[in-house]
């Protein structure tokens, strides 16, 4: 009986126009969707390419250590053509030098702000919002319409159990959405491996896994349809009723605990923040400079009764010195910098994953929440990834500056330094000489932040429990819904 059932509603869904349109629109879109992604992966590579061809030049033909700095792009995913999460929204490059602390600039929507206002269109952006009302549409009129149609009274005069019924119905027509997503799904992959994408089995698991957790998340809204399908006696009633929850679960709920949040729990912003270490930072220049002035005029009054000649005498065997005296007062006010800085950010973080926590367990009374959050995961686009670049910019920035000052120490003779002296004559500032380019083979190199496939899994466990949750929570509830229905 229930593979009669079943073999019924395939038929229906194969015969059917909703089929034919589905499979089109869903080749036409999953396979654009991917092949732009695909171009824009490439045209990423070799933008990324270049850039660090550019910057390798520059250091290479740098010829003061102290002078040195480089700046590091985050490097282009392949993951990011099937979902771009933040990737777009994140800046690509970070400056590495003594004047400014690290901060990710020049996203691509800030470069083409064309594309932030109608966003790209990506595979978790398709199976959200198109796919999801696909659901629906399939499965709105399940029980109620063949209620109408009378055939629900015919069916139910035969000895059918009501639970082989709507377990016919509910994977019918599961399998009527799959199966036109299966075709366009398998040319996707086609394309990256003719279009000889460079992807890893850590990537594959990761696609794979997306794909699982797509199938899971439109299987809810197909329960859902044949819940509320199974609770109203009129078709018209339950489409409008789908078509009110498919609005508020996809774009009203995620987006209202996002604001929820943020008067819940305010954050600063990224200007405030900026111009707190501006002033801070000022203020520590102006008293390094007053400092600088003082030592200057108490070394000048031990030379007021001194000749010209034994004056310079005297400074020339007293300069390294003082230049060294001064680079360590100088050091000490970057270092202030910086400790007050990376306190600033800290601070910001903190309260900022607050926010987020929040913000999260608001969003997830939506399945839609839960969906995104664990394909970004899967795809390494998510909240954390920019703090993820950042925690390894400051880090690799410390090597870095490390590396450029012990290198001008010993090298004092091409270290591209300054020598400040303030007398009655007024400010002179002398720098030494550059002498040719700088050997920086030995540079450290910097290693983008890389999650294992067992840690990507552990940060989905959740969001897929609270998908799966609020899937068996509807079709159990259909299931009760049904069994007390009336078929006549």
């Amino acid at each position: 009986m229930f593979k009669i059932l079943l073999e019924k509603e395939l038929k229906a869904f194969l015969n059917s126009p909703k089929f034919v349109a589905t499979f089109i629109v869903c080749t036409l879109l999953i396979l654009l969707s991917v092949f732009i992604g695909i171009q824009e992966y490439k045209s990423g590579v070799r933008q990324y390419e270049t850039a660090r061809k550019l910057v390798n030049d520059e250091m290479q033909s740098a010829s003061s250590w102290r002078g040195l700095s480089t700046r590091i792009y985050r490097k282009p995913d392949p993951m990011h053509i099937f979902v771009s999460g933040l990737h777009y929204d994140l800046g690509r490059v970070s400056a590495i030098d003594n004047d400014s602390g690290v901060k990710l600039t020049n996203s691509i929507y800030s470069d083409d702000p064309i594309f932030a206002v109608f966003r790209f269109i990506d595979f978790t952006f398709i199976v959200q919002v198109v796919l999801s009302l696909f659901a629906i549409l399939f499965t709105y009129d399940a029980i109620n319409g063949e209620r109408e149609s009378g055939t629900l009274k015919l069916t139910f005069a035969n000895a059918v159990p009501k639970v082989k019924y709507i377990i016919a119905k509910s994977l019918g027509s599961w399998l009527g959405l799959v199966i036109p997503l299966l075709l366009p799904l398998l040319l996707a992959i086609l394309l990256l491996l003719l279009l000889q994408i460079p992807m890893t089995g850590h990537h594959w698991a990761r696609l794979l896994s997306l794909f699982g957790v797509s199938f899971l998340y439109f299987t809810f809204f197909i329960f859902l349809g044949v819940l509320v399908s199974s609770l109203t006696r009129q078709s018209s009633i339950s489409f409008l009723t789908l078509l009110v929850l498919w609005i508020v679960l996809v774009f009203i709920v995620p987006r209202a605990g996002i604001m929820l949040a943020a008067h819940i729990e305010p954050v600063p912003s990224v200007a405030e923040i900026d111009g707190k270490l501006e002033a801070f930072s000022k203020d520590q220049w102006e008293q390094h400079l007053d400092a600088m002035e003082s030592r200057w005029q108490e070394r000048n009054r031990g030379t007021e009764n001194m000749t010209k000649e034994e004056r310079e005498a005297w400074k020339d065997d007293n300069s390294w010195q003082w230049m060294q005296e001064d680079e360590k007062e100088r050091e000490k006010t970057e270092k202030a910098i910086d400790t007050y800085a990376t306190k600033l950010r800290q601070d910001l973080r903190n309260r900022q994953r607050n926010q987020e926590k929040l913000a999260f367990v608001l969003a997830r009374f939506s399945p839609v929440s839960s969906y995104k959050l664990t394909a970004m995961h899967l795809a390494e686009t998510d909240i954390e990834l920019k703090s993820e670049h950042e925690d390894a910019l400051q880090q690799y920035r410390d090597q870095f500056l490390a590396y450029r000052d012990n290198k001008a120490k010993q090298n004092a003779d091409n270290a591209g330094g300054i020598r400040i002296e303030v007398d009655n004559e007024g400010l002179r500032i002398q720098g030494s000489a550059d002498q040719g380019t700088l050997d920086i083979a030995d540079a450290p190199v910097f290693h983008y932040p890389q999650r294992s496939f067992g840690h990507v899994i552990a940060a989905s466990v959740m969001d897929v429990g609270w998908l799966f949750f609020w899937t068996v929570v509807v079709l159990a509830w259909a299931f009760v819904g049904f069994l007390r229905y009336d078929v006549r």
